[in-house]
């Protein structure tokens, strides 16, 4: 049994390891500072809550630890990236040229 959570955790971590990756290539290549925001808050999201659902399966004692960092990270991170977006929204931040719908400056009624 015991390899087989040893084995669960480390695809885990492996995966979670992945989209922490495909965040920071998402950076990258986003090609403005809205899309780079949400690749990045999405990513590190999921990446990190699965490598700490990995490190629980291979250390079970650090359960609540780890389902605490959790929450504190589900709840900060796209907080955290909402604030950011609307702030750059707020100063003016261009946008892409392929964006053609602003939600956030049509319930504003805001013009750019």
């Amino acid at each position: 049994m015991g390899t087989l959570l040893d084995f669960i955790g480390g695809l885990l971590l492996v995966t979670g390891s992945t989209f922490l990756l495909f965040g920071g290539l998402g950076l990258v290549r986003m090609p403005d500072l809205f899309n780079r925001i949400q690749a990045g808050a999405k990513t590190t999201t999921l990446g990190t809550l699965l490598i700490l659902l990995g490190m629980f399966f291979l250390q079970p004692q650090w359960g609540l630890k780890l389902l605490l960092i959790g929450l504190f990270i589900l709840f900060t991170n796209p907080i955290s990236a909402q604030v950011l977006a609307r702030a750059a929204h707020r100063v003016g931040t261009e946008k892409c040229a392929k964006t053609t719908v602003d939600r956030l400056e049509e319930d504003l009624g805001e013009k750019s």
